[in-house]
């Protein structure tokens, strides 16, 4: 398998369209890590993605008779802007087909491209439908993202640049995998030259389709995909991508949302660039791998594999990324509801810096507070504060890890609602299209009261949305039926310490 990806990886002639991106020591990462790390810097390609190369590898191998009909794809990011830019440098008439959900500088960007833009549906399924019924009715080529074989092989050609630009040893490369073209394309051409050097995947977290299927030993669609890495965000891993890929890589790492931030702060600190999440990916791999089996000394590499992040995004990421590098804690403590309490807590916990501080006041003996407090990434410092806050008689609950809190409360403490009876609490991913709350409003508000609402969105394709419902216990069943018919993505929160200590 390797030996064949390796001619079509040696023979992919992309480079009047298509650029040798550099690979970048890290020095402060390095440092840091006590390895040497470096940075293949994908976001640097004429389209801020690593994706112009297999799209264009694919174009070329067209027949004459593919190229007359053009092409069409359904994307709602890079890969539509790598084909669009392709497709116009060969003079191929290309339509791409984004769901209506798709920011409008992504499509503003493929357009600009040359490519006709069709909007249609409120996800990539339903585009990807509509994209391969015009295959049917015009005749046209349909262009995949990743499960073909010369778009592989043009993503293969990072690896072929990376052995060529760092001829000494590798120990191991860290490759972010969404469906799999990029990670087979570089395992298959890293395993045929340099066997020693170690390959790994790298998954969100909440998208880890590869993951699951090399436990099957199968091919598995995952019921639902976090959305946060939209570049990655794929419910199965490729049919050819897979077959590449479980014999050539040396292990799967996953990276939640946190630690993928993490990584984007810490590019943008040794190179002034912004990442996308989904680029950031494999420097959080990087990194936790090193975490977990104590590597020192060791060189390795992360492919930044694009740069296409709305603007808007940027507070969430910054928002999120202390706790992605383990500098901030979270805890909701109960302290004595008498004047002179806050002062007593600031004296207990010392010169630590207080991050974040919300309270307010109830009735009541005692007072819940939500408070952020930088730590010390090393060691357990985040276990010594809880020791130190309850060993003074404080009851702490620790929330650094806990979803609901990091979203909604620590913007909404604002005290409880003791009028409010029968409450129970839901948390919503709601798409980001016209008409999602109404949908909502219109199907639950008519019959139960909505006591508590929160909206956030962090320029993605779902808003985070946090309700408060009052339903009677016999009435339950109902409400669970309306929110399956919905098919929105939810959580009962009811029970979450986060909602019983400040808001219920």
């Amino acid at each position: 398998m390797s030996d064949t990806y390796l001619k079509r990886i040696l023979d992919a002639r992309i480079y009047d369209l298509a650029v040798e991106t550099p690979l970048d020591e890290i020095p402060l990462i390095s440092e840091r890590l006590g390895n040497s790390v470096f940075l293949k810097r994908e976001d640097l390609q004429p389209v801020f993605s690593f994706k112009i190369r297999g799209a264009y590898n694919k174009l070329l191998n067209l027949s004459d008779e593919d190229r007359a009909a053009g092409v069409v794809a359904a994307s709602a990011g890079n890969h539509a802007q790598g084909l669009a830019l392709a497709a116009k440098h060969l003079g191929i008439k290309a339509i791409i087909v984004m769901p209506r959900t798709t920011p409008m500088i992504k499509v503003e960007a493929v357009r600009r491209r040359g490519a006709k833009v069709v909007l249609h549906g409120d996800a990539y399924d339903e585009a990807s439908v509509y994209a391969k019924n015009l295959v049917e009715e015009k005749g046209m080529k349909y262009i995949p993202p990743f499960d073909d074989p010369d778009v592989i092989a043009g993503q293969g050609t990072v690896a072929m640049e990376i052995l060529r630009q760092h001829p000494q040893h590798i120990d191991a490369v860290f490759v972010p995998v969404g469906g799999g073209g990029l990670c087979a394309g570089v395992a298959a051409y890293i395993k045929a030259v340099r066997p020693n050097t170690k390959v790994f995947a790298v998954e969100a977290e909440d998208s880890a389709c590869l993951k699951a299927a090399m436990e099957k030993k199968r091919r598995v669609v995952l019921p639902t995909v976090g959305i946060f890495a939209e570049g990655v965000a794929v419910a199965q891993i490729g049919k050819e991508t897979y077959n590449v890929i479980k014999s050539t890589i040396d292990g799967v790492i996953t990276a939640n949302s946190d630690e993928m931030c993490a990584a984007i702060k810490d590019i943008f600190e040794d190179t002034r660039s912004i990442a996308e999440p989904a680029g950031a990916l494999s420097l959080a791999g990087l990194k936790k791998y090193v975490a977990q089996n104590g590597v020192k000394g060791k060189t390795l590499i992360a492919i930044d594999s694009g740069a296409n992040t709305n603007f808007d995004r940027l507070r969430y990421i910054s928002e999120r990324t202390e706790i992605g590098e383990k500098r901030e804690a979270i805890f909701a403590v109960t302290i004595p509801e008498k004047p002179g309490s806050y002062k007593k807590f600031c004296q207990i916990i010392g010169r630590r810096q207080i991050t974040e501080f919300n309270y307010r006041y109830a009735h009541g003996k005692d007072a819940h507070i939500f408070v952020g407090l930088q730590i010390s990434s090393e060691g357990n410092d985040r276990q010594d504060i809880i020791d130190v806050l309850q060993k003074a008689g404080y009851g702490v609950v620790d929330m650094t890890d806990n979803e609901m809190a990091k979203l909604h409360i620590r913007h909404m403490v604002g005290g409880h609602a003791p009028m409010v009876d029968n409450e129970i609490v839901y948390r919503f991913e709601f798409p980001e299209r016209p008409g999602a709350l109404l949908d909502f409003l219109t199907r639950l508000a008519g019959r139960w009261n909505i006591s508590m609402f929160h909206y956030r969105n962090h320029g993605a394709a779902f808003g985070r949305v946090l309700a408060g419902l009052q339903v009677p216990v016999d009435e339950r069943k109902q409400l669970e039926l309306l929110l399956k018919e919905l098919n929105y993505s939810y959580w009962d929160e009811t029970s979450n310490p986060a909602y019983t200590f400040f808001l219920g």
